[in-house]
C-alpha cells in the first residue's frame, strides 16, 4: 500500500512518516491519562508504541488539532495541583492496542489535510486495525 504524502502542520511539522512500523513488532504500549478527582480518566492524552527495534513512536494530538506522529520517549507524569494530575504508564487492556501486543504492524494509512497535515493514522496488525485521530483537541482510539 503506497502512502500518499500530508501537508504539514503549520504549527509542528510534518512530523515522521510512521512507514518504518511496518514489519516491526508491537511489544509495549505507554500512554497517558488526566486523573481528576472529580471527573472519570479519559482518554488517553498521548500514546508510545514501542517496538521490537525499542523505538518510541509517540501519537499526540497538536493545539491546532492536527494528530502529532514523532518519535520520542514516554515523558514523565506531572501534577496539575487543584486541576489533578497526569500519570504515564504501560497498559494493559486501556486502549485498542492491547489486544495487538506482540502482532507485527501489517501496513500503515494516514488521512489528513494538505493545509493542516495529518488527522488519522491506520495500523493494521494481522487480527485488526487501530486508528488513531484527532477530534475537536482530543486523541481518539478505535478498533476495525
Amino acid at each position: 500500500m503506497e502512502l500518499k504524502r500530508l501537508g504539514e502542520c503549520p504549527l509542528h511539522g510534518a512530523g515522521v512518516h510512521p512507514e518504518y512500523l511496518v514489519g516491526r513488532r508491537l511489544e509495549q504500549v505507554v500512554a497517558s491519562w488526566h486523573l481528576s478527582s472529580t471527573e472519570a480518566p479519559s482518554g488517553p492524552l498521548d500514546v508510545w508504541l514501542i517496538d521490537s527495534e525499542k523505538i518510541a513512536t509517540h501519537v499526540t494530538t497538536g493545539s491546532d488539532w492536527c494528530l502529532i506522529v514523532k518519535v520520542s520517549a514516554p515523558s514523565e507524569g506531572y501534577d496539575m495541583a487543584e486541576w489533578g494530575r497526569v500519570e504515564v504508564t504501560p497498559i494493559s487492556s486501556e486502549t485498542p492496542f492491547a489486544d495487538h501486543l506482540g502482532e507485527t504492524v501489517l501496513a500503515i494509512s494516514e488521512e489528513g489535510d494538505s493545509d493542516t497535515g495529518r488527522l488519522a493514522l491506520e495500523i493494521t496488525f494481522d487480527s485488526g486495525r487501530v486508528r488513531c485521530g484527532t477530534w475537536s483537541g482530543d486523541l481518539h482510539l478505535s478498533s476495525k
